[in-house]
């Protein structure tokens, strides 16, 4: 498992900062990776989170920390939804944590919220016992 720290998309024009960045580290030994992108998320800057989620498929487990996204279109929705094919298809478990507005509605209105487990924050969602994380999508914190 490898990945870039900091990865940005693209180089800051004008001294500008990246819109876009990918943190990758490792959480609960080297079988749990948490990946946070944050900035937006689109058409123009998903590679760098694509190359972070390939280079980390060997992982059991991959949380991705949404908490930094400021936007996402349906090229990261997209991009996140075959992550996690991918991942459930080797027995693996790819989850979200932090997803905030107006990211948090993108998931609501296009049902993705029903194809992810999605915890409030990463601490919850390293927290959660296998049990607690049984496909079916349901928020952490609201009723079944």
């Amino acid at each position: 498992m490898g990945g870039e720290q900091g990865t940005p998309a693209s180089g800051p024009p004008s001294g500008r900062p990246a819109r876009f960045r990918v943190d990758v580290r490792p959480a609960g030994g080297r079988e749990t990776v948490v990946i946070a992108p944050s900035g937006e998320l689109d058409h123009d800057t998903v590679e760098p989170l694509g190359t972070a989620l390939e280079e980390n498929s060997g992982a059991a487990r991959i949380v991705v920390d949404c908490e930094g996204l400021d936007f996402c279109d349906s090229t990261g929705l997209n991009l996140l939804l075959r992550a996690r094919a991918r991942a459930v298809g080797a027995g693996a478990e790819l989850d979200l944590a932090g997803l905030r507005p107006p990211v948090d509605r993108m998931f609501e209105i296009t049902g993705a919220l029903r194809v992810f487990r999605v915890y409030g924050d990463v601490r919850e969602a390293l927290a959660a016992a296998p049990a607690a994380r049984e496909p079916g999508g349901a928020r952490s914190g609201d009723p079944a």
